[in-house]
C-alpha cells in the first residue's frame, strides 16, 4: 500500500519539481542553464574590456590633439595681442594727436603704447615661449637666452614708457604717484624688475648654486603670473582715467563717443589676451616634459641643459 503511494506519488513530484525548474525557480542548489568555468563572467569582461578599449584614446594621438589645442591658443594670444598694439597706437595717433618726445601730451601718448606693448603683449609672448612644443626635447640653453631677451626688451620698452609720463608730468607741473593706477603700475614694474634679475642671477649664470634655483624656480613661475595680473590692472586702470580726463569738457564719457569705444574695446582685448596666456601657463599637458625636479642640477651656461 505505501509503495503504491509513494509510486503514485513520485510522479507527479517529479513533473511539478521539473515544472518549477522550468517556471525559473529551482529547488536547492540546482543551477540552470549555468555554463561552466564561469563563463558568463569571463564573456561580460571581455565585453567590458572591448567596450573600454573603443573608448580609449591612442596616446599618440591625444598627445597630437593637445599639440594642435595649443597652437589654436597660441595663434589666439598673438592674434589678440597685436590687436591690442594697433588699438592703442590707433588711438593716440588718430585721437591724441600722434607722438613725440617733448614734454607735451604728444610725449605723454608713448607711455600708453609702450607700457601695453612691453609691460603686457611682450611680456605674456615671453612667458609663453617654454610651452611651446618646438621647444620640447631640444638644448633649453637657447630658449632661455631668447626668454630672457624677450623679457629684457619689455623691461625696456616699459621703464621707457614710465620716463615718458614722469617727464610729461614734471614739464606741467603735475604730481606724479598720485592715482592707484599709477601705484599699480609701478609696483607691476618693480617687481618685473626685480624678477628679471633674479631670474638672470639663478639661472643663468654658472655661480648659482643647486639650492638657489631649486628655492627660487616655483617663486619665479607664480610672481610671474601676479606680474602679468598687475599689468593688466594698470592697463584697464589707466585707459579708464585718460578716458575720463580727455572726455570731461568735450563730449560726455557716458555717451560713448568713438574713442570711448575704442578705449574699452583696447581694455576688453588685454583682458582677453591676459586670459588666454593665464590659461596656456596654467594647463599642466603644455608644460615642456622635462621639467623635472632632478634637472635642476646645474651644468655649465654654455653646455647643452635641459630643465
Amino acid at each position: 500500500m505505501r509503495q503504491q503511494m509513494q509510486l503514485a506519488v513520485g510522479p507527479s513530484s517529479s513533473s511539478s519539481r521539473s515544472s518549477s525548474a522550468s517556471d525559473g525557480f529551482p529547488l536547492g542548489p540546482i543551477i540552470i542553464n549555468t555554463p561552466e568555468c564561469g563563463s558568463e563572467s569571463s564573456a561580460g569582461r571581455q565585453k567590458r574590456e572591448v567596450r573600454a578599449a573603443e573608448h580609449t584614446t591612442p596616446p599618440g594621438v591625444s598627445r597630437m590633439r593637445s599639440i594642435v589645442s595649443f597652437y589654436l591658443c597660441y595663434l589666439l594670444s598673438l592674434c589678440l595681442g597685436l590687436a591690442c598694439v594697433v588699438c592703442v597706437c590707433l588711438w593716440n595717433s588718430r585721437w591724441r594727436g600722434g607722438f613725440a618726445w617733448d614734454g607735451s601730451g604728444l610725449q605723454f601718448n608713448w607711455h600708453p603704447v609702450l607700457m601695453v606693448t612691453g609691460l603686457v603683449v611682450l611680456y605674456g609672448n615671453g612667458a609663453m615661449l617654454y610651452r611651446v612644443p618646438l621647444t620640447w626635447g631640444q638644448n633649453k640653453l637657447p630658449w632661455k637666452l631668447l626668454h630672457a631677451t624677450v623679457m629684457l626688451l619689455a623691461l625696456v620698452l616699459s621703464i621707457v614708457g614710465l620716463c615718458a609720463v614722469f617727464d610729461f608730468h614734471n614739464t606741467k607741473s603735475i604730481p606724479n604717484l598720485y592715482s592707484l593706477h599709477s601705484w599699480i603700475g609701478i609696483a607691476a614694474t618693480a617687481l618685473f624688475a626685480t624678477q628679471w634679475v633674479l631670474g638672470m642671477a639663478a639661472f643663468l649664470l654658472p655661480c648659482s648654486p643647486l639650492p638657489l634655483r631649486q628655492l627660487l624656480k616655483p617663486v619665479h613661475v607664480w610672481m610671474g603670473g601676479s606680474i602679468l595680473w598687475l599689468s593688466i590692472a594698470a592697463c584697464i586702470s589707466g585707459i579708464n582715467e585718460k578716458l575720463f580726463f580727455v572726455l570731461s569738457g568735450t563730449q560726455p564719457y557716458a555717451n560713448l563717443p568713438p574713442e570711448a569705444w575704442l578705449g574699452n574695446s583696447l581694455g576688453v582685448l588685454i583682458v582677453a589676451f591676459g586670459l588666454v596666456v593665464l590659461m596656456i601657463l596654467s594647463n599642466s599637458k603644455w608644460q615642456r616634459p622635462d621639467s623635472r625636479p632632478e634637472d635642476l642640477a646645474y651644468t655649465p651656461l654654455l653646455q647643452e641643459e635641459n630643465e
